[in-house]
């Protein structure tokens, strides 16, 4: 049995659309996950991108941070935060915080860092106070990069958070681990299409966030 045919009788299962273990339920817990790591790193990265990349300090302290971060094998840290911190959402939440920050503060930082010194230096000429300067001149033109590491940051949390089913929470991982252990690999090849498909509606999303948030001069420039 190919791959193919395996997606199509899972999804052409009508028991795998209904109840407590059927799609839209396991799809909404897989989004609650990913919405919420997404929302803690983007409170952590994104202020302190934005304000080492004004002021232009803390360059090699946010690489070394971004490695450290890198590093960590996310399911290892799920494990050991399990152990510590018992069952709950908050053992899931770290690893994938902590999966996500790195992309969004390098990015946010070098974002900042790629914009065009000379208005930045008529607006402080004019006497326009730092944070106007911050988020009316830099933000803007900043903003595609700035997007293109929230959208890496989401795209890595959508594909990690299955890691919350080994911790008997829900989610699409569900269907991968339960069915990895009950050898049901229709299951294991559906749950893993719908994490690709939500990746990829991850990107379809930040594209049109892009397109709205942009202006048109940005985006040609």
């Amino acid at each position: 049995m190919n791959v193919l045919n395996y997606v199509h009788a899972f999804f052409s299962d009508s028991s795998h659309w209904h109840g407590y273990d059927g799609i839209p339920t396991r799809l909404w817990e897989h989004v609650q996950y990913s919405l919420e790591a997404l929302a803690y790193a983007a409170g952590i990265g994104l202020p302190v991108g934005l304000i080492t990349g004004h002021y232009g300090r803390g360059g090699n302290t946010l690489a070394l941070i971004a490695t450290a971060g890198r590093a960590l094998p996310s399911f290892g840290l799920l494990v050991l935060m399990f152990i510590w911190l018992g069952f709950g959402m908050l053992p899931v939440m770290i690893p994938l915080v902590i999966l996500a920050v790195p992309p969004i503060l390098v990015t946010t930082y070098e974002a900042m860092r790629s914009v065009d010194p000379s208005p930045v230096d008529a607006a402080r000429g004019m006497g326009m106070p730092e944070s106007r300067v911050l988020f009316q001149v830099e933000l803007p033109v900043a903003l595609p990069l700035i997007l293109s590491g929230l959208r890496s940051a989401a795209i890595q949390i959508v594909s990690t958070a299955t890691i919350a089913a080994y911790v008997s929470l829900g989610g699409l991982g569900r269907y991968i681990i339960d069915g990895l252990y009950q050898k049901n690999y229709e299951k294991v090849v559906g749950g893993a299409t719908l994490v690709a498909a939500m990746a990829l509606a991850t990107l379809g999303i930040f594209w049109a966030v892009q397109r709205l948030t942009v202006s048109p001069g940005v985006r040609r420039g």
